[in-house]
């Protein structure tokens, strides 16, 4: 029988940085399980998104506390259905009054069709962006790298400098974002209201 319920953080992590492609711990505020008797298959997990851009930018600085990012759901066998029963539920146990925006990476020919299932809004394809990269170290990510330099008035130029010809600036791949408005009628309306994406028709 399965079931999806709030698990430790660290229950997550095996899926997350040996089955996800990414590879890496993002921030986690609540992570989910999905159980089949009694065996944990598949795991979901939210957390704030680390850029405030990002934040104040799906509905003003007024509703910027109020977003979370579900930004990974890794499945051992991702078997029919397992995926949207996962995030239906875990959505279900989450905090009202919260906007949830999820991607699907294009670079991984994914499209969000588990998101669409969910009744998850589209609100079109991210803006075009470039990565910070250093040769050899592929594996990190931009925001790794720029920690390093934290407190440094111009980190571009700090990292140029300590690594030289090895730090890139790459084209990252556009991802297509879908939004979910989880609340009563009332604070979805209002959520809705302050929406500063538009709703787009599903990609196919």
């Amino acid at each position: 029988m399965r079931s999806v319920r709030l698990i430790p953080n660290k229950e997550s992590h095996p899926f997350i940085l040996f089955i996800h492609y990414a590879h890496r711990l993002p921030s986690i505020s609540y992570a989910y399980g999905l159980f089949d008797d009694g065996e944990l298959i598949g795991v979901c997990t939210y957390g704030t998104p680390s850029s405030p851009s990002l934040r104040k930018g799906v509905a003003g600085v007024n509703y910027s506390d109020k977003v979370l990012e579900l930004n990974r759901l890794c499945l051992l066998n991702n078997d029919k259905n397992e995926a949207s029963y996962l995030v239906a539920n875990s959505i279900k146990q989450l905090p009202k009054n919260k906007i949830i925006v999820s991607y699907a990476d294009t670079e991984q020919n994914h499209l969000g069709i588990v998101y669409q299932a969910c009744n998850f809004k589209y609100t079109g394809l991210s803006a075009k962006r470039t990565n910070w990269v250093v040769e050899g170290l592929e594996h990190l990510h931009g925001q790794t790298i720029a920690d390093q330099f934290r407190g440094q008035p111009d980190r571009a130029k700090a990292i140029r400098e300590f690594y030289g010809d090895k730090f890139k600036l790459v084209d990252r791949s556009r991802k297509h974002r879908y939004i979910y408005l989880h609340g009563s009628k009332t604070q979805k309306k209002h959520l809705l209201n302050n929406l500063k994406y538009k709703i787009e028709d599903y990609p196919k």
